[in-house]
C-alpha cells in the first residue's frame, strides 16, 4: 500500500506543474486536521490514487483533462476512518460497503476474531481477502482469541506470524483484560510477537480499574474502546492509551463520555468508533458520519470530532503518513460536505476516484466468492434429539441446587444459586420462576460436544431461539422452553450450515441462513433488514423481552461481558476464569 518510486516521481511532477492533475477540487474551505485550521480558497489536485497538492495556487496542476470539481462554499476534510469494527457478522462487506461508503468512511479497521474459532487460519484469510480491492481501504486485526472456552482459545505463534506478515494487519485484536492477567503465560508471548513486528495491541479493559488497569497495560496494550464515563476516559488517557469511544449497535457511550470535552485536557488521543453496526441501524442512521455528526450535536468542537474519526485514528495504526489527512502523498480520500458542524457527505472521493456523489454510489463494492470450506462449518456429529438437552440427576432427587445464568441486563449476567424441582430423574424446566434451559453445542473443533445448562431472565414459557453466532466460541447457542424445540431449531442450523432460528410447538417460525462461517447472510441489505425484525417479533412472541434478543443471545458464550457465561464445557465465571458444572459442590 505504500506508494512506489514511480508514484513519488509523478507526485512531484505534479506538484511542480511538470504533469497535470487527474482530478483537481478547487475553491474549497480546507479543514486542516494537522493544524486545526480551515483553509479558505484552498485546492487540493490528484493523481492516481494519491493527493499531489494543497494549496491557493492549483493552476499548474491542471490541465485539459483534469476533471476538476469547484467546492465553492462547500468544507473539504479527510475520509472518516473507523478505528474498531466487526465486520464478519450478518451482513457481507460488499452489502455493507454499498450503504457505508455514501456516508464519507473510507477506511475501517476490523476484527477478525469471529471466523477464527470456526474456520482457522484459512478462514481467516478468506475473510481477509474479501476486503481487499475494494473502493475503500480495509484493514484488520488478528484475533487474539480470548475464550471460556479451551479448544477454542489462542493463537499460536505460527498462526500469528502468517496473519501479521499480511500488509493489510495492522495489529492484534482486541484481548480481555481479565484473561490477560489470569493466563500471562498464554497472552504475552503472542504480545511480543505483534510488538516484534512493530504492530499495536489493541485492548478491552471493561471494569479495570488502579492497579490491574496498570498491569494491563503495561504488557504493551495501546487501546481500550471500553470506557463508558469521562472518567474512565480520563484514567486511560492519562496512563498512556488511545481511548476509542463508541456510538455503535452495541454500546453508546459518547453522551456520557462527551462531558470531557469541557475538560482542558487534550483530545487528540481520542477515536470515534462504532464496535460494530446492526443493519437496521446502518440503514436509518448511517455509519461514521453518524457518529462524527453525534459527537458535534453533544459539543464537541467539530474540528475535534473530525480529527477523531481521522487523523487521531491514523496516527494510532501508524498510518497516518498514507491517511488521516489531507497533504501530498497521502491516498486521495476526500469528503465534500456543506461546513464543518454538518457532516453530510455531498461527494466522496476513495483512492483518489469518486464513489459516492449526493449520497447515491458511483463505484460498487467488489462481491467476494467464498470457499465452500468457509461455507461448512457447522460440523456436528449428528443431528441432536430432544433428549441430548435433558439434565440426568439421581431419580430419588425431588429438588436439586444449581448454578443459574441471570441474566442482570440484556448483556450483563451473574451466578444465580437456587434449587430446582427434579421429575423422574431430570431437572426440570421452571418457566413459573422463568428459569429455561441454554446449550452450547462445538461445531467445529469438537463437533457435537454439548452442554446444557440453565438461564433466568429470557420470560420464556415455550418454544427456542438458537443463533450459530456465539462469540468467542466454535458453539451454536440455544436457549429453550422446550427441549423438542430446542433440537429443531439447532437441527435447522444444521441443515442451513449456519442461522438463527426460532422455532415453537415444533413449527419453525422464523429464521435467517448465515452460511458464511455461520456468521454472515448472503442476503441483501434490505432483505437483512427485514429478516430480523420477523425474528425479533417471534422471539418477542415468546415474551423475551430484550431489545436485541439475537446479540443477547450470541453474548452468553462471551469472555468479555461480565459475568456468568455458558460454553461447550460448562459454566465460567470471568471474574476467575474457571470452568463450573451445572451443580454446585
Amino acid at each position: 500500500m505504500i506508494r512506489n518510486v514511480r508514484d513519488s516521481k509523478l507526485l512531484t511532477q505534479v506538484a511542480l506543474g511538470q504533469k497535470k492533475a487527474d482530478l483537481a477540487i478547487v475553491n474549497t474551505t480546507l479543514l486542516n486536521v494537522y493544524t486545526g485550521e480551515l483553509l479558505k480558497q484552498y485546492s487540493v489536485s490528484i493523481k492516481d490514487k494519491w493527493i499531489a497538492y494543497v494549496g491557493e495556487a492549483p493552476d499548474d496542476t491542471i490541465g485539459p483533462h483534469t476533471t476538476v470539481i469547484d467546492a465553492k462554499g462547500k468544507t473539504l476534510i479527510p475520509g472518516l476512518i473507523d478505528g474498531h469494527m466487526h465486520l464478519a457478522g450478518l451482513f457481507l462487506t460488499s452489502e455493507f460497503l454499498k450503504v457505508a461508503m455514501k456516508g464519507g468512511t473510507t477506511t475501517i479497521i476490523t476484527e477478525t476474531m469471529e471466523p477464527f474459532p470456526v474456520a482457522g487460519l484459512k478462514g481467516v484469510n478468506d475473510f481477509l481477502d474479501s476486503l481487499k480491492d475494494q473502493p475503500v481501504k480495509i484493514f484488520a486485526t488478528a484475533p487474539a482469541m480470548v475464550s471460556i472456552s479451551r479448544t477454542a482459545r489462542g493463537i499460536s505463534k505460527e498462526t500469528l506470524r502468517a496473519l501479521l506478515a499480511r500488509e493489510e494487519v495492522v495489529g492484534l485484536g482486541e484481548s480481555y483484560w481479565q484473561a490477560v492477567l489470569q493466563e500471562p503465560g498464554q497472552m504475552l508471548p503472542i504480545y511480543q510477537e505483534t510488538l516484534l513486528s512493530r504492530k499495536t495491541l489493541e485492548g478491552h479493559s471493561a471494569g479495570a480499574s488502579g492497579k490491574k488497569l496498570n498491569a494491563y497495560i503495561a504488557t504493551g496494550i495501546s487501546s481500550c474502546h471500553e470506557p463508558i464515563s469521562a472518567q474512565e476516559v480520563l484514567e486511560r488517557v492519562r496512563l498512556g492509551l488511545r481511548v476509542m469511544i463508541r456510538e455503535g449497535s452495541i454500546r453508546r457511550d459518547l453522551e456520557a463520555i462527551s462531558e470531557i470535552k469541557d475538560t482542558d485536557i487534550d483530545l487528540r488521543r481520542l477515536i470515534l468508533v462504532s464496535d460494530g453496526i446492526e443493519p437496521g441501524d446502518l440503514m436509518t442512521k448511517g455509519y461514521m458520519e453518524y457518529v462524527v455528526q453525534k459527537a458535534i450535536d453533544y459539543g464537541f468542537d467539530p474540528v475535534r470530532a473530525i480529527q477523531m474519526a481521522t487523523l487521531n485514528v491514523a496516527e494510532h495504526f501508524s498510518l497516518d503518513g498514507l491517511i488521516g489527512g489531507i497533504a501530498p502523498g497521502r491516498y486521495a480520500d476526500l469528503v465534500v460536505i456543506p461546513d464543518p458542524e454538518n457532516i453530510k457527505a455531498e461527494l466522496v472521493i476513495s483512492n483518489g476516484q469518486i464513489i459516492s456523489r449526493r449520497g447515491k454510489l458511483v463505484k460498487a463494492p467488489r462481491q467476494h466468492i467464498f470457499s465452500q470450506r468457509s461455507r461448512n462449518t457447522v460440523n456436528l456429529s449428528r443431528r441432536l434429539e430432544p433428549s441430548d438437552f435433558s439434565i440426568r440427576v439421581r431419580k430419588e432427587e425431588q429438588r436439586i441446587g444449581v448454578r443459574v445464568i441471570d441474566m442482570v441486563t440484556d448483556l450483563v449476567s451473574k451466578e444465580l444459586n437456587t434449587q430446582v424441582p427434579v421429575k423422574d430423574g431430570e431437572v426440570r424446566i421452571d418457566t413459573k420462576r422463568d428459569i429455561v434451559k441454554v446449550a452450547a453445542i462445538d461445531r467445529t473443533r469438537t463437533p457435537g460436544k454439548i452442554f446444557v445448562g440453565l438461564v433466568k431472565g429470557f420470560r420464556m414459557k415455550s418454544g427456542a431461539i438458537a443463533s450459530s453466532s456465539a462469540w468467542d466460541t466454535s458453539d451454536i447457542i440455544v436457549v429453550g422452553a422446550d427441549e423438542i424445540d430446542m433440537a429443531l431449531a439447532v437441527n435447522r442450523i444444521f441443515d442451513m450450515q449456519g442461522g438463527i432460528v426460532v422455532c415453537v410447538e415444533e413449527k419453525i417460525m422464523a429464521e435467517i441462513s448465515l452460511p458464511v462461517f455461520g456468521l454472515i447472510s448472503d442476503l441483501s441489505m434490505e432483505m437483512l433488514v427485514e429478516r430480523i425484525a420477523v425474528v425479533k417479533k417471534a422471539v418477542s412472541d415468546l415474551g423475551v423481552p430484550f431489545a436485541d434478543p439475537l446479540l443477547t443471545l450470541s453474548t452468553l458464550t462471551g469472555a468479555s461481558i461480565p459475568f456468568f457465561r455458558i460454553c461447550e464445557e460448562g459454566l465460567v465465571n470471568l471474574k476467575d476464569g474457571v470452568t463450573q458444572s451445572l451443580f454446585p459442590d
